[in-house]
């Protein structure tokens, strides 16, 4: 009947059976509803794990459905909600365990306070000379035996320590503690359970510390501290993965800003030396200009002599044919191009 009743469910939906009145109230539940347990959706939830214990923490305020849980492993928004979840159920389980622990360490401390025994109570005068009495028997019973043994009679020798056996143990009557409480404590000494704070017998039989270790209580409290255990560690996992990420990306950055420096530099060189190029040719192009301006300077300062004497222009001709080397020696040498003397501005 549950197994149709779920697949009417699945093809009908849960509200198949409501009157139109009752549909009009009513609302279709999802996984991410506030009413639906979310420690429940992504692990367990600790109100399952301690029912009819005296831990027991009662039912469940909210909404446990195994369709609900399926919907939720199944939805494209399954890892969004997984770290919210997880944090919430951990937050809940450390509460858990720190109650525990404080119920522990008051265990532990009654336990030590009860394992001190109290010393035993001296014998009284009277029980002193009849313990004296059944130490001297026992010792002449003893020789009796062994001088018996010799001899080999075996019976009689039986018989005398049959007689032994009952002296030593009026012998041990007499010797042990009469306090009820120091008798109780040495037959059964307490220990603590360190999972779940429950007391045992130490040194108990092996079926009753096995039935303790399947308990509820004990199974409980031990998924409990080994989630806590587990969340933490991927915890620190994830924090050391995001630790090396930045650093890695921080050096990836370094890296590329050096590269970025250098062509920046190389950059800085280059234009540096088109810069210097640039300003070696306007250099060279003024000394060309200034050459070509001195020469046709020149050439009108001779023009217009020659118009106003043209005979001393004729003399100067003259002279020039005669001297026309060490004019142009002259003429060299005043005009310091940079072309022509191989000049370099530095």
């Amino acid at each position: 009947m549950d197994a149709q009743r779920a697949l009417l469910d699945e093809l009908m939906g849960s509200a198949r059976n409501l009157t139109e009145e009752e549909r009009r109230g009513y609302k279709e539940v999802s996984w991410d509803d506030r009413e639906v347990c979310g420690f429940y959706m992504v692990r367990f939830c600790p109100h399952d794990l301690f029912v009819n214990t005296r831990s027991d923490l009662g039912p469940c305020p909210k909404i446990h459905d195994p369709k609900l849980k399926e919907s939720f492993e199944n939805s494209p928004r399954h890892d969004a909600y997984v770290p919210k979840f997880e944090a919430e159920l951990s937050q809940f389980c450390e509460k858990l365990v720190m109650d525990l622990d404080r119920r522990v360490k008051r265990g532990r401390e009654r336990l030590n306070q009860e394992v001190e025994l109290p010393p035993p109570p001296p014998l009284t005068a009277e029980k002193s000379e009849q313990l004296s009495v059944l130490e001297e028997k026992i010792k002449n019973l003893l020789e009796q035996v062994e001088s018996l043994g010799e001899a080999g009679k075996v019976d009689e020798a039986e018989a005398l320590m049959r007689k032994v056996e009952t002296l030593n143990t009026e012998k041990a009557v007499l010797t042990q503690p009469q306090n009820e409480k120091v008798l109780m404590l040495q037959e059964k000494k307490m220990a603590l359970c360190e999972v779940c704070g429950s007391f045992l017998v130490a040194n108990d039989a092996a079926e009753r510390t096995q039935s303790h270790v399947a308990g509820k209580q004990h199974v409980g409290y031990g998924m409990v501290r080994d989630f806590i255990n587990e969340y933490k560690t991927a915890k620190e996992k994830a924090h050391e993965e995001e630790r090396l990420a930045r650093e890695k990306e921080v050096e990836e950055r370094r890296k590329q800003k050096e590269k970025d420096n250098e062509r920046k530099r190389r950059s800085d060189s280059s234009d540096r030396e088109k810069y210097r190029d640039k300003d070696r040719d306007r250099e060279l192009d003024r000394y060309r200009d200034r050459d070509s301006e001195r020469e046709r300077s020149r050439e009108y300062e001779v023009r217009l002599r020659g118009h106003r004497d043209p005979g001393r222009e004729m003399d100067s001709r003259s002279r020039n044919g005669k001297n026309g080397g060490r004019d142009r020696y002259r003429n060299r040498s005043r005009s310091r191009s940079p072309i022509r003397h191989n000049y370099r501005r530095s």
